[in-house]
């Protein structure tokens, strides 16, 4: 399923000609405005093939939505704009207010019309109007939707059991123009049909809009964009060709100037093992991208890896030899390996990488510095490119101990963990939270651990990790949650008004009634809902968007509040946090300790604060550890932390020591 393209239309009679939006942040709003002018929209939300798509459109005004984004904007607008120029088409660029100084670039990209927020949708309707008579006085469209102008789509008549095909459609697919149903799906392989059916699915009754990708044979990728009209009865729907699949590979091996690719970079690996050649690797994961990406942008991003990934490479060759392999394994991690450098020539290759990725990068025309962890491994006799890169990416992890010896091997967690659930191994312990204006500890954490009769104790974070490999993530979760409350329903007087927050888990919110069996859980315990947060990751979130909506409603609903948690960790959307029932943001030690980084790092750190606050969202910034960063956290209007400024992960007889004392 291909959702990022979507299709809005509210009547019957809009022009045949459709409006195409690119909107990096607000897709959705600004479909729906355009579509509220009486128009078909085409909306997008990244730029992607962005010249192709408007194109076969058939479009003759082209949105480009730059609020919140100038920099993807700029790049949109000058992708479009030869084909602006060539067809007579119209560009109108929406812009925030303080940005209307940078619309000379727009207007050198090609852009033809702007509009300045705040907007209305009405303001925004007759500005697509006034650039669609422009397109019209210039007469000079001349749009290259497929078919010559003819769009490719059908429609079907669910009272008439009726299907109708464009002319251009029927062509190319060598079918009438009013073809059986059974005759249409004919054309889909068993895997695109239950694409079309979970789409359907997902209309069904309630009308709406929504879109799948699939392949045709001799077509390529399409994207359908169905729209379902409750009152008629009638489902339309607008192919839009993608084209032939891009080579993959290739392409990132261009955009990361040479860098292989993960599953290249392991074929290497394995080929030199089976030769018999041992392989010693630099394992580098980058510890800051995330926060200098949400600063910079998607651009200013893929420059910063572009960059380290040219450092990299050049320390490789001079450290490892000329012969030395390069890759981005994945996300923000890159890895150098050679044949049997030995462990003197991988210290110093990986001491010159930290070196040379310590300096500062140029990102969007600014300077921007990045953190990186490195790890050194060689290869053992039994080893595959799969274990040596697990091994040393259980160490870049953080599972190895300080001392630098080898941490618990997932293989032997997995193994052990259903003896462990069942000897009662698994418990939790509590890190405080503490309110910033009073400093009162007002709630904690629930955290898993595992005390291992070989490895001691085991965090949250391998155990978990264990659980999802050896197919106990749902087990484990129950255990966890069940632990947690039934612990703190018999905390001692001097506890009683604490609040309690437990995690769920991205597999908890695919669960068909999980919210109901959780409610249970709770009630069974005796811990009062009234006194419980229940914390879901930001991944968690995204995984299925509209399946954690609907839990987190269910158990705010119910009585307890909800947390986003690790905010920050990844490809933060704020977008999304306006739409989801939520109570607190969780801001990630990274986004809590960057507050004393740069002027850039307090900037990203101030505007997630502010944007919380704003949405009415109470802060809680994790992972403080020095009075310095509480200090500025205050400042910019955080009101709890958790951190090992008060504590780590305590007991219960510590705990009431601790708020005894504290």
């Amino acid at each position: 399923m291909d959702e990022e393209f979507t299709i809005v239309q509210t009547n019957t009679t809009a022009p045949e000609t459709p409006v195409f939006v690119l909107s990096f942040r607000q897709r959705d709003e600004v479909a729906a405005a355009a579509a509220g002018g009486g128009w078909r929209v085409v909306a997008a939300r990244r730029s992607d093939g962005l010249e192709t798509r408007f194109l076969a459109s058939g479009a003759a005004v082209a949105v480009i939505d730059a609020r919140g984004a100038m920099t993807d904007g700029l790049d949109a607008a000058k992708i479009l704009g030869p084909a602006i120029e060539t067809h007579g088409a119209a560009m109108l660029i929406l812009v925030s207010q303080s940005d209307t100084v940078h619309m000379q670039r727009f207007y050198d990209a090609g852009a033809t019309h702007f509009l300045g927020s705040p907007m209305s949708s009405a303001a925004m309707a007759h500005a697509i109007r006034f650039a669609q008579r422009h397109v019209e006085r210039l007469a000079g469209w001349l749009g290259q939707g497929a078919g010559g102008g003819d769009p490719l789509g059908w429609r079907f008549d669910r009272e008439m059991r009726s299907l109708e095909m464009t002319p251009a459609l029927a062509t190319m697919l060598d079918l009438p123009e009013a073809p059986g149903v059974r005759a249409m799906l004919g054309r889909l392989d068993p895997a695109d049909r239950k694409l079309a059916r979970a789409a359907l699915r997902r209309l069904d009754g309630g009308g709406g809009s929504t879109a799948f990708a699939h392949d045709l044979p001799g077509v390529g990728r399409v994207v359908q964009h169905l729209q379902y009209d409750a009152e008629s009865g009638r489902l339309d729907s607008l192919v839009e060709p993608l084209g032939m699949a891009p080579d993959a590979g290739a392409a990132v091996r261009d955009a990361l100037t040479g860098a292989r690719d993960g599953p290249s970079a392991r074929r290497w690996i394995d080929k030199r093992l089976d030769e018999g050649s041992p392989v010693g690797l630099v394992l580098i994961g980058l510890t800051r991208f995330d926060t200098v990406n949400t600063a910079y942008g998607r651009a200013a991003g893929d420059e910063l890896l572009r960059g380290v990934s040219r450092r990299v490479a050049e320390v490789a060759r001079e450290t490892l030899g000329k012969d030395a392999v390069v890759a981005r394994v994945g996300g923000s991690d890159f890895l150098a390996a050679s044949v049997d450098p030995g462990g003197k020539a991988l210290a110093v290759a990986a001491e010159r990488m930290a070196e040379a990725l310590a300096r500062p990068f140029v990102a969007g025309g600014e300077l921007a510095h990045l953190g990186a962890k490195l790890v050194t491994a060689e290869s053992l006799a039994a080893d595959t490119a799969s274990s040596l890169l697990r091994r040393a990416s259980e160490t870049l992890l953080g599972d190895a101990p300080a001392n630098g010896q080898s941490g618990p091997p997932i293989e032997a967690l997995v193994g052990d963990l259903r003896k462990g659930l069942e000897r009662g191994e698994i418990g939790v312990l509590f890190q405080p939270q503490v309110a910033v204006a009073t400093g009162a500890i007002t709630g904690v954490e629930a955290l898993a651990r595992w005390q291992h009769p070989q490895f001691g104790e085991v965090g949250a974070e391998p155990l978990f990790a264990a659980a999802e490999r050896a197919g106990l993530e749902s087990l484990l979760s129950d255990h966890v949650q069940k632990r947690a409350l039934t612990v703190a329903a018999l905390w001692p007087q001097s506890l009683n008004k604490l609040r309690l927050s437990i995690n769920v888990t991205a597999a908890d919110v695919a669960r068909p009634g999980f919210a109901d069996s959780l409610l249970g859980r709770i009630d069974a315990s005796g811990f009062p809902r009234a006194r419980l947060t229940i914390e879901i990751t930001e991944s968690g979130i995204m995984a299925d968007l509209s399946e954690a909506a609907r839990l987190l409603s269910e158990l705010r609903t119910a009585g307890c509040r909800v947390a986003i948690d690790d905010f920050g960790t990844g490809y933060s959307s704020l977008a999304y946090l306006k739409a989801l029932p939520l109570d607190y943001l969780k801001i990630d030690r990274k986004l809590s300790q960057d507050i004393t980084g740069s002027h850039r790092d307090r900037i990203v750190v101030r505007g997630v604060i502010d944007m919380a606050r704003s949405l009415g969202l109470s802060v809680v910034a994790e992972g403080v550890e020095t009075e310095t960063q509480l200090d500025m956290l205050a400042k910019e209007g955080c009101q709890y932390f958790q951190g090992y400024l008060c504590s780590g992960p305590i007991d219960v007889p510590a705990l009431a020591t601790l708020v005894r004392d504290w």
